[in-house]
């Protein structure tokens, strides 16, 4: 199973504000960790929410630009990780591991991701096949 890993913003990282030299060496010792156990799958940060965009669909064809910074700070995510793990209970057990990745108060939330058996029998042949196809190239853009 595949889980989206997300590290909830705060004022400093949406300030820009960069991790201390400790914090940045204890999160890379916890991501060699994950690699070498063949849990994360991919991992960065985000910069702040004022360098990013939103766009608001507004109908089948409307579409509006929003652009940063955005008000709710503790809605954003800050960095992510992809963990591949056995169940849920595995990625909490990893990220009750990690160091604290702010340094202060904070949340991670962990979200299992859709696997295509998720989707039953909605998920037709041609789609899975296209699907198949775009997730090998885009494998590619890596």
């Amino acid at each position: 199973m595949k889980f989206f890993v997300a590290i909830k913003a705060n004022e400093r990282s949406e300030a820009g504000e960069m991790p201390s030299e400790d914090l940045m060496r204890e999160m890379s010792l916890y991501n060699e960790k994950l690699v070498k156990a063949g849990v994360m799958v991919a991992g960065e940060g985000l910069h702040p929410s004022s360098r990013g965009a939103r766009v608001h669909f507004t109908s089948k064809a409307g579409r509006r630009i929003i652009d940063g910074p955005f008000a709710e700070t503790k809605e954003l995510v800050a960095g992510y990780w992809i963990f591949n793990c056995k169940s849920l209970d595995d990625a909490i057990d990893w990220v009750r591991q990690c160091p604290n990745p702010t340094g202060e108060e904070g949340t991670v939330e962990i979200r299992q991701i859709f696997d295509a058996a998720d989707f039953g029998e909605t998920y037709r042949p041609d789609v899975r096949a296209r699907n198949e196809r775009n997730a090998e190239l885009a494998a590619r853009n890596g």
